[in-house]
């Protein structure tokens, strides 16, 4: 998953996305390192935060633009 790679780009920290998404920053670091996987209300709530497409965050393509 590209979490770590968008939040770093978008110089975002664990804490704030944890706190702006409602989450607890040991699951965001969790995210991040493989150790858990969201689901795919988190995925959505990730990806939407980012204004990317989940496919993008799982890292299903390389375009981040969301097709509707």
């Amino acid at each position: 998953m590209r979490l770590k790679e968008i939040r770093a780009l978008k110089k975002i920290s664990q804490l704030k996305l944890a706190i702006d998404l409602n989450m607890n920053q040991n699951t965001i670091s969790r995210y991040e390192t493989g150790e858990r996987e969201p689901g795919i209300n988190e995925l959505i709530k990730i990806a939407d935060y980012f204004n990317v497409s989940i496919d993008y965050l799982l890292e299903r393509t390389n375009n981040p633009e969301i097709n509707r």
